[in-house]
């Protein structure tokens, strides 16, 4: 067992922040190995219970749960900040020509790598992210990731029709190909699959036929793809599939809405989709900052609410423009503030927190596991300077509530607010 004294940020049930100014976390080893969260509280009452345990002073310092990325596209950051008309034009310029790289084991092995750093680097500690349709580049996200004990979820991109030579897929070896990944991966250490239909308009229907049917053979894997995103993505969607009533209605006729589902961006949504994604228990995963970069529009968080259904913030790289946690929070605050209804009403800095950490796990289904702190969360969590830069110490120092100090960060934070990342005591 090991502690660490700082100031603490947790999340109660209720999805409330718990802060405590002088806090104490105590981590140990599960029956299995793994590390996880033992208690957690003041220093002055966990302090003569834990008095022989090792422990870390970080003064000055915040701990807070590890940062959860709903949706990040591995091999697209070699193309993060490439111009483009819209999604559509960026995806034909930019992406496809970039992705079509990944074929080649090396070149995604070193992608891996520096992605993975990336993350790292940013505080992510659990993400769902897109590989390619070539097979090498799961086995090298994968493998990177179980090297670092980091919990990923990823799986190969399906895309059998509609996208150029070198990323497109064959639809029968890509369900073969999907179905051996997961028996190799899914499971192993804190590594999941995702069944990843790139959207709709790139798959057959035998290919989402085949990709439902993996997921009802597969019913613990998750699924991740592509909604509603772009007016002309949904004119298209519109074109190919006529007799179904959205783009949405097009993933649950093939079996692909349910929970452990999670489905990007999600703008152009009507009130019959929403309750849909309520009754199914698929998610969204909330892509801001790509949202802006690409002018796609913007997600309506009231709606959202209103109608229940679960969602969490993503950093959507390459088209979102940085894979820091507190740019997808700002850009989320900005965007919430200007869609609601009710004149100057946003996500308050707890919210927005909440959204990316416990909120996110808990719409990946992994609520009690990752992005919280609580006994018996996994031990993933971020130290924090809330004196990282000359501007930020001192706006912190003059923060009269959490909600001040929180929001500071959000709004002036970038990696340099990342002290160290901790990873099942890998410090990073």
């Amino acid at each position: 067992m090991k502690a660490f004294r700082a100031a603490i940020l947790r999340f109660a049930p209720d999805r409330s922040a718990i802060y405590e100014e002088d806090g104490l976390l105590v981590v140990g080893p599960d029956a299995h190995g793994r590390q996880r969260v033992q208690a957690v509280g003041p220093w002055r009452d966990l302090a003569p219970r834990f008095a022989q345990v090792p422990t870390e002073h970080w003064p000055a310092r915040l701990l807070a749960p590890g940062f959860v990325d709903l949706h990040v596209h591995y091999p697209q950051v070699d193309v993060i900040g490439s111009p483009a008309d819209g999604l559509l034009p960026w995806l034909e310029n930019y992406t496809f020509p970039s992705e079509a790289r990944f074929a080649d084991p090396a070149h995604a092995d070193a992608v891996a790598v520096f992605f993975l750093d990336e993350l790292q680097r940013n505080g992510v500690t659990t993400a769902l992210a897109f590989c390619t349709s070539h097979p090498a580049s799961v086995n090298a996200l994968f493998e990177r990731a179980r090297q670092r004990q980091l919990r990923l979820i990823t799986g190969k991109c399906l895309m059998d029709r509609h996208a150029p030579d070198g990323v497109r897929d064959q639809t029968e070896q890509s369900l073969l190909d999907t179905e051996a990944l997961i028996t190799r991966w899914h499971g192993v250490d804190r590594l999941g699959y995702a069944i990843t239909p790139r959207f709709a308009p790139t798959c057959s229907d035998a290919q989402l036929q085949g990709a439902g049917a993996l997921a009802r053979q597969y019913p613990d894997v998750w699924i991740q793809s592509h909604v509603a995103e772009n007016r002309d993505e949904i004119a298209w969607v519109r074109s190919l599939y006529p007799a179904d009533r959205s783009y949405l209605a097009v993933y649950q006729r093939f079996g692909l809405l349910r929970e452990k589902s999670l489905y990007a961006h999600c703008i152009y949504l009507d009130d019959e989709d929403r309750a849909l994604l309520r009754s199914t228990g698929a998610c969204a995963a909330v892509s801001p900052t790509s949202n802006l970069f690409l002018g796609s529009g913007s997600f309506d968080f009231e709606a959202a609410d209103r109608a229940g259904f679960g969602y969490g913030l993503a950093s959507d790289v390459g088209g979102g423009t940085s894979l820091s946690p507190f740019h997808t929070m700002l850009a989320a605050y900005v965007v919430g503030r200007e869609g609601q209804t009710k004149k100057g009403l946003s996500l308050t800095p707890q919210q927005l927190w909440w959204r990316h950490t416990a909120g996110a796990a808990q719409a990946l289904g992994l609520e009690g596991v990752v992005g919280n702190l609580q006994p018996g969360c996994e031990a993933d969590f971020v130290v924090l300077n809330p004196a990282a830069t000359p501007l930020l110490a001192r706006r912190t120092a003059q923060a009269n509530s959490l909600d001040e100090l929180l929001f500071a960060m959000i709004v002036l934070g970038d990696d340099r607010l990342i002290e160290k990342t901790v990873i099942s005591q890998a410090a990073v």
